[in-house]
């Protein structure tokens, strides 16, 4: 059982702090009713509003027909984007428009509009006073304005080119006809804009027409002049007659070299035939001459008739002889013929080459001509460039002064706006809405009225109870037994009860009283308090043992005992359980004896199926020693000082499957100074175990501090229920631990007894 302080918490009762909104229904219906009253009240008597709405599409609305020609279709168009669009809403919701609105509909004379008109006392009092601000001293134009746009509101439909106006007045007519006539005023704003801008563009085209005009004369005048000064004339292909002249002289220049190129050619292969006695048949000049060809033709017929001669002959023979004397005449005839034509070829390539010479002459001057020609000609080409440009420019103002004024004449100017959905006459108010108004005031009534309920009933304090114990189902308290004074000369008493006694001490029930050992009636067992969860203490008398054999008159002293309430090791592991603690911090205020409670539930909670890990904080290692049969095991210490890792200081105890961190081997003063990294070891073995048992030894609550975090149990282990145990109980809870529990190891088996598993 939890030991707590005396001033117990207080919890709400639920159950009586509603059941307070039954008790007090009529008062809540009453507030509810009145309020509903006053709303309807308001509702049906306040001054009706409606609302209209006018929308207008931004969209081209030049035809096809009527275009500009030569003008691009996406640049007429306006610019209809999201910027666009509130650039437009902007436009309509304007002083400009809103003025010509208010004059043209008469604004200024409605007592709606402007509240200098009907006056009420109680205003004008008020404004005597200098409570209120004299509205006469606004402009009559500014205070329609203001109101105007209270009850104006211009926006974008979402994800289109239309813009909704939208008016609320008390006469309906007028609701529809001020958004209808604020979007008539834009278009006709829009309409002024172009007209104005087409009258501009007229009248800065004229006087400029009229300019360019006389500039391009000038233009083509120079050209015309520049032209005959440099005596720059065209020739074909829109070339100068120089460079013409210059092209056709350079073709007949390479024709002539040619031909003078092929004639020595030839007459080079003829001499070299004639010089070698080589064959002229490969020639194909000699070839085409025609007495060439009949003395060859001579020359076969020789030959054929000499060799006819010798079938019959000897070559002494006169005709024999004959022959041949004139077949040697028609080779040096043929041979005469090939010199004259080598001749020929000689003479005719002297002729081209004098050809070439003049040629060449005449092309180097034409250069020279055609050099300044060019110069002469880049000055022409600029004069003409900048007529044309004069030009082009003159007949673009042309056509677009013609547009322009043929738009002035016939007042054709097209808005990229219209009326989409013009304003209707509401037919019902949109303010107030009955219904709704006398709904919600009737369902906030109710829940103030329920609020305020609750909040007195809780604050009354009648809603309070007090708070419960403990987290379990109580467990029965008995009433310590009283010892006997040791006498100066009587042994020392052992320093707890044998166990037997601490079995029986443990394992009795709540009712079940102490055996009358003691002499004085006072020391019967005393009942356990019911509903007091706090620490009771009470001075009792307490009598020496007597013999049996012999009486001796009784010594009694009063010495205060403690009635305290202690769970064993099994419910003391059911509780952990039960609440999903991850912490369990063990303090042994008498030594390390006690420290066999943290071992024991280790052991209990691991043997449940949960990952226990049970850290050794004791100087002497009494909770780790007794599971590893050791205390030469690296542990918290060697952590501390970073002289180990985390898999070197876990180790498995020997009886169970719970895991330990004994003390350690290392300096426990260097190991101190790492303190401040206990709360990070805490949070990390509570990361990967289901629960983390500490034994802290006879450590106080600013040593424990430390350790704790979220869902932490703390216990106090005690062996023998003395001022000790209840002192230090008393100051853990002071401390800031009120739901201390104590929990005796006193009746439960030691370690390696049957049922345990040991080491293998």
């Amino acid at each position: 059982m939890s030991v707590q302080s005396a001033a117990a918490d207080v919890d709400v009762d639920l159950r009586q702090l509603f059941a307070s909104l039954a008790r007090n229904w009529l008062r809540i219906l009453l507030f509810v009713l009145v309020v509903t009253g006053l709303a309807f009240a308001f509702a049906s008597f306040a001054t009706k509003h409606y609302k209209a709405q006018t929308q207008v599409e931004i969209a081209p609305r030049e035809s096809v027909y009527t275009r500009p020609a030569g003008s691009n279709n996406d640049g007429d168009k306006p610019i209809l984007d999201e910027q666009g669009v509130a650039t437009q809403v902007q436009i309509i919701s304007s002083n400009e428009i809103l003025k010509q609105v208010a004059q043209k509909l008469g604004l200024a004379r409605l007592p709606e509009f402007d509240e200098t008109i009907n006056m009420s006392a109680l205003s004008r009092v008020l404004i005597l006073l200098g409570l209120k601000n004299d509205p006469m001293d606004v402009p009559a134009d500014e205070r329609v304005l203001k109101k105007m746009r209270e009850k104006l509101n211009v926006f974008g439909v979402e994800k289109t080119r239309i813009i909704a106006i939208e008016f609320s007045s008390e006469d309906p007519k007028l609701a529809a006809a001020i958004p209808d006539a604020i979007a008539a005023a834009y278009i006709a704003g829009q309409g002024a804009a172009k007209s104005e801008s087409n009258t501009a563009a007229a009248d800065f085209l004229a006087p400029e027409i009229a300019d360019l005009s006389k500039q391009v004369r000038d233009a083509e005048a120079k050209v015309a002049a520049y032209r005959a000064q440099s005596d720059l004339l065209m020739g074909g292909n829109n070339a100068t007659l120089a460079t013409q002249q210059l092209a056709e002289l350079s073709t007949e220049l390479s024709r002539v070299r040619a031909n003078r190129a092929a004639a020595e050619g030839t007459a080079d292969s003829v001499r070299k035939a004639l010089q070698n006695g080589g064959s002229l048949d490969s020639l194909p000049e000699v070839l085409s001459s025609d007495l060439i060809q009949r003395l060859r033709e001579r020359q076969a017929e020789l030959r054929a008739t000499i060799a006819d001669l010798s079938t019959t002959m000897l070559d002494n023979h006169p005709r024999v002889r004959a022959a041949k004397s004139q077949l040697a005449d028609l080779d040096a005839q043929i041979r005469s013929e090939a010199q004259k034509i080598m001749k020929g070829l000689l003479m005719q390539a002297d002729a081209a080459k004098a050809r070439e010479s003049q040629l060449v002459s005449d092309v180097n001057q034409l250069k020279a001509a055609s050099a300044q020609a060019g110069e002469q000609q880049v000055d022409l080409d600029a004069l003409q460039r900048d007529a044309a440009a004069k030009r082009q420019q003159l007949e673009l103002y042309l056509t677009n002064y013609r547009e322009a004024a043929s738009r002035q004449d016939r007042n054709y100017v097209p808005v990229d706006a219209r009326v989409a959905s013009p304003a209707s006459v509401p037919s019902e108010p949109y303010f107030p809405k009955v219904g709704p108004i006398v709904g919600a005031a009737a369902a906030a009534s109710l829940l103030l009225a329920a609020i305020f309920t609750l909040l007195r009933e809780l604050f009354s304090g009648r809603a309070m109870r007090p708070a419960p114990g403990a987290r379990f189902a109580p467990i029965d308290e008995v009433a310590m037994p009283a010892t006997a004074r040791r006498q100066p000369d009587a042994p020392e008493p052992s320093a707890r009860p044998e166990p037997a006694v601490a079995s029986a001490f443990a394992d009795r029930d709540a009712e079940t009283q102490w055996p009358e050992a003691v002499a004085e009636p006072e020391m019967a067992a005393q009942p356990r308090p019911v509903a007091e969860p706090e620490l009771a203490v009470k001075e009792e008398p307490v009598a020496e043992a007597k013999s049996v054999a012999e009486p001796e008159p009784v010594v009694e002293t009063q010495r205060p005992r403690s009635v305290l309430g202690e769970i064993d090791i099994e419910k003391a592991a059911e509780k952990l359980i039960a609440s999903g603690a991850a912490r369990a911090i063990f303090v042994s205020p008498e030594g390390d004896e006690a420290a066999a409670s943290a071992i024991l539930v280790a052991r209990e909670v691991s043997d449940a199926g949960l990952r226990v890990l049970l850290l050794d904080l004791t100087a002497s290692g009494a909770a780790s020693r007794p599971m590893l049969d050791s205390g030469l095991f690296p542990g918290i210490t060697d952590l501390l000082a970073s002289q180990a890792q985390f898999s070197d200081v876990i180790h498995a105890d020997l009886y169970s499957d719970c895991h330990v961190i004994p003390v350690g081997t290392a300096d426990p003063v260097r190991a101190m100074r790492a303190a401040d990294r206990l709360p990070i070891i805490m949070q990390s073995l509570t990361t990967a175990y289901d629960l983390v048992v500490v034994e802290c030894g006879p450590a106080d609550a600013q040593g424990i501090s430390r350790l704790g975090g979220e869902a932490t149990e703390v216990f106090l282990s005690m062996l023998e229920p003395d001022d000790e145990v209840t002192k230090a109980a008393v100051k853990l809870i002071e401390s800031g631990y009120p739901d201390l529990t104590l929990v005796t190891p006193i009746g439960h088996e030691p370690p390696g007894t049957p049922g345990r598993r040991s080491a293998a």
